[in-house]
C-alpha cells in the first residue's frame, strides 16, 4: 500500500466500523491529500460508503455503529468526544448519489445551511448564492429563477445545486457518493468537469462503481473489496500496473 503522508488533509489510522457485530471495515489505514481527487472503487457492499461517511461522522446517524481507530482532519481526530460532529460537517460536506434538493426555492436551498450557521443580511445572503451556484457552474441557468422551487429542476441541474448547498458551508472537503449514477451521460460529464474545476479549491474524494469515471476524474484511486482497503495509490498506476492481482482482476473485469 502507497501511504500518501505529505500534504494530506486526512489521516485514517487503523480504522475498524462495526454495524452492531458486523465488521464492515477492517484496519483501514489511508491518508487523503488536499486539492486532489481520491476514488474509491471496488464492489458493491465493500465498505466504500461505509468510509465516506466516517469522514464526516455520518455513520452517528446510525444505531449500533461503532468506530475504532482514529480519523484525523487538520491535526484533530474527529471522534474526540470533544469534538463537534456538527462543525466536522460543515468542514467536510457531503453530496449524495440522488440528488436531494429541500423542497423550498433554489435561493432557499443555498441559504439554508448559512443561515443556521449565522449568516445573515440579504445581500450577503445573495452574494453567497451566486458565489456558490457560480462555483457548480449553475448560476446561468438559474439566475432568473432564484425564487423557483428546486424541485422543478431537472435531475441533473438538482446534483449541481446540492453541490453548490455543500460549498455554501465553505467547506475544505467535499465527499461524494456515487454523485452520478442517478443521472444521464451529459449530466454526468458536467459533474465530471466541475469536480476537475473544484479541486483547485477543496479536497474531494468520491464513491464510483464507474471504473471509467474513476480513471477518468481521480488523482489517487483506493480499492476495496469485503471492508478491507486492497491497494491504494496513483490512479494511472492503480489503472495500468496494479502492484495486487486481486486490483487487476477486478479493473480488467475479471470479478465485482
Amino acid at each position: 500500500m502507497v501511504n500518501v503522508q505529505n500534504n494530506s488533509i486526512i489521516n485514517v489510522n487503523n480504522v475498524n466500523f462495526f454495524y452492531g457485530s458486523f465488521k464492515a471495515l477492517t484496519d483501514i489505514s489511508m491518508d487523503f491529500q488536499k486539492n486532489r481527487v481520491t476514488a474509491l472503487i471496488g464492489p458493491s457492499g465493500c465498505g466504500k460508503s461505509t468510509l465516506l461517511r466516517l469522514l464526516n461522522r455520518m455513520n452517528d446517524l446510525i444505531s449500533d455503529a461503532r468506530v475504532e481507530g482514529q480519523v484525523v482532519f487538520e491535526g484533530n481526530d474527529i471522534y474526540d468526544p470533544h469534538i463537534d460532529p456538527v462543525e466536522v460537517r460543515k468542514k467536510i460536506g457531503m453530496v449524495f448519489q440522488k440528488p436531494n434538493p429541500f423542497p423550498k426555492s433554489i435561493f432557499n436551498n443555498i441559504t439554508f445551511g448559512p443561515k443556521l450557521a449565522g449568516v445573515g443580511g440579504h445581500a450577503d445572503l445573495a452574494n453567497l448564492v451566486e458565489a456558490s451556484l457560480r462555483q457548480a457552474v449553475l448560476w446561468d441557468e438559474v439566475k432568473d429563477i432564484l425564487s423557483r422551487s428546486a424541485m422543478t429542476l431537472s435531475g441533473g441541474q438538482q446534483q449541481r445545486l446540492c453541490i453548490a448547498r455543500a460549498l455554501a458551508m465553505k467547506p475544505d472537503v467535499l465527499l461524494m457518493d456515487e454523485p452520478t449514477s442517478a443521472l444521464d451521460p451529459i449530466s454526468t460529464a458536467k459533474i465530471e468537469e466541475l469536480v476537475e474545476e473544484l479541486k483547485q479549491h477543496y479536497t474531494i474524494i468520491i464513491v464510483t462503481h464507474n471504473m471509467q469515471q474513476a480513471a477518468r476524474i481521480s488523482d489517487m484511486t483506493g480499492f476495496f473489496y469485503l471492508g478491507k482497503l486492497i491497494e491504494y495509490g496513483p490512479t494511472e498506476k492503480i489503472f495500468t500496473n496494479p502492484s495486487v492481482k486481486q486490483t487487476e482482476d477486478y479493473i480488467t473485469g475479471r470479478f465485482g
